[in-house]
């Protein structure tokens, strides 16, 4: 199943590296950069990871989340995210291993982990852009930049 601009983004329930659980739909009424990611300490995801740290998400308005998802465990995104100083969420979606992955059609099932998926969901929880990369290939900001602007 892929998750198309225009359907209602599927819902989910994950933790984050602290331990505390994140309801896409405690986040209605704000805009949801949802960001899936391969590994954690992976070089692409590093990269991308503090780009978005770095140039995007301390420059956005007050009602736009960014969360990040990969396959790895809570405590590993603990140890990433204190290396690193994410301060947005990493959501672990171990277990179930990759279900929200897999449920937004981003999960790469021979490798067990997911591709680079991007989803731009609206404060009524509707996809309105995305991007799925491969796995090797990092994300352009510029683009979450544009998509968020349109709405």
């Amino acid at each position: 199943m892929t998750v198309e601009v225009g359907q209602r983004a599927p819902e989910f329930a994950l933790k984050d590296q602290h331990g505390v659980p994140v309801r896409l739909s405690d986040l209605r009424g704000r805009r949801v950069v949802l960001v899936f990611y391969p590994l954690s300490f992976s070089p692409v995801c590093h990269g991308e990871l503090a780009a978005i740290r770095d140039e995007f998400a301390g420059s956005l308005p007050a009602d736009v989340q960014v969360l990040a998802v990969s396959v790895d465990s809570m405590f590993s995104q603990r140890a990433w995210a204190d290396q690193e100083n994410f301060t947005f969420p990493l959501l672990s979606d171990f277990w179930p291993h990759g279900e929200v992955a897999r449920a937004y059609g981003v999960l790469d099932e021979d490798r067990g982990l997911a591709l680079r998926g991007t989803f731009v969901i609206d404060a009524e929880g509707v996809v309105r852009w995305k991007v799925v990369n491969p796995i090797g290939s990092a994300r352009d900001l510029d683009e979450y930049r544009k998509a968020l602007a349109a709405v």
